[in-house]
Order: structure tokens, then sequence, then C-alpha cells
């Protein structure tokens, strides 16, 4: 069976437009087929101070994979790109890779959440998600993507930097 996924892709260190293209290589290697890619949009950081902005981008992912070995190849594709997780929380990063849907599956173990637990809370995360399916309803809060932008209280800005297209 074939399922889509969405994931959300950030940098904030080095070449970081390189580093998005190479997790969508390797995402295209390992996970599935990519349907679509959002423009990549730069923020500033959440969750921690740091002078440095992220890079951002949702992919639409055709999948036979279940989410369990998503998060695994992501781990390794994370990994294999040179990123130290921290156990102290958020951190600057190569490269972060996210789960937000697996089609409309909710997922919830103590690894693995699906949706992504704070996509609702984030403008960095909605912004591109919104710009591919604005019409998505989050299986949880039963609220569209453009809807969840809406009433996101994440106020940060996020700017469109460059336009992709699949």
């Amino acid at each position: 069976m074939t399922n889509t996924v969405y994931l959300l892709l950030g940098s904030n260190l080095g070449h970081k437009a390189e580093y998005l293209k190479t997790a969508n290589s390797e995402i295209n290697l390992r996970i599935g087929n990519i349907l679509r890619a959002s423009s990549i949009y730069e923020s500033e950081a959440w969750g921690f101070e740091n002078d440095n902005s992220f890079f951002n981008q949702v992919i639409e992912v055709s999948t036979k994979k279940t989410p369990r070995v998503i998060l695994t190849e992501i781990h390794k594709i994370e990994a294999e790109m040179g990123r130290i997780r921290s156990a102290t929380g958020y951190s600057s990063r190569i490269i972060d890779i996210d789960i937000l849907y697996y089609s409309r599956c909710i997922v919830n173990e103590p690894d693995l959440i699906i949706p992504h637990k704070h996509l609702h809370n984030r403008r960095f995360t909605l912004v591109p998600l919104v710009e591919l399916v604005p019409d998505f309803v989050h299986p949880f809060l039963e609220q569209t993507s453009a809807n969840l932008l809406k009433i996101c209280t994440d106020k940060s800005l996020v700017i469109k930097i460059q336009q992709v297209g699949y």
C-alpha cells in the first residue's frame, strides 16, 4: 500500500540550501518518490536562541515504507550528513528532518508522534505546508493547514527565498 508522507527539512549551519538538496536526494532514494516540494523559506531559530537563520522546506513523498522505517532512514540520513543530536534540547544543525504527516494516520509512541506534535505551533512549518496542501486536514485537530496557520500564535518571520518546483 502506498502512503503520502509530508516531511519538513531544516538547516541552519553551513551551506543550508545544499544540505536541503542533498537531503531531498537521499529521501528520494531511500524513502520514496518526492512528488512535490515547497519553496525554501528562511526563518529564525525556534525553541532556542541562535543568530543563524534556518532554511526550511516541506516535501510530499509517496512511500510504501512504514512510519517506523521512515524514522530509521531519516536518522541514518541525518547522521550521514553530519548531524549531531543534542541531548539537551534544540540546537543548531546541519540537517533536521521531521515527519509531519503520514497520510491521515495518527501514531503515538514514545519516540514517534505523527502528526508532529509541534506542527500547529510553528509558522516555519505551516507556511511551506500551506504552499503544498492548504486544504489538508490535520487528523487530530480537524483543522486545515491554512486554518492552522491563521490561528497560529507563533508570529516569527518566515520569508520565501527560493522557488522550487517538482
